[in-house]
């Protein structure tokens, strides 16, 4: 089976439960990340998934960069 799609294999196929839940698909500023809860209200960006390349250069959500996170 070949799966053609920009999300990630550990999100289709994840090996922890628990690893996958912590894991969610926002919009900031209008510009799609996935995100990965780190503490209490505290997340960590994982990747980018804009198709605009000009959001790949903002600093502001390179991966890695710490946010705030609230749960709705």
């Amino acid at each position: 089976m070949i799966l053609y799609t920009t999300v990630p294999e550990e999100l289709i196929f994840p090996s922890d439960q628990e690893a996958f839940q912590k894991r969610h698909i926002i919009e900031m500023n209008g510009i799609s990340l996935l995100i990965e809860e780190t503490g209490e209200n505290q997340c960590q960006i994982v990747r980018v998934l804009s198709t605009n390349p000009n959001h790949y250069l903002l600093e502001s959500v390179f991966p890695g960069q710490k946010v705030p996170f609230f749960r709705s």
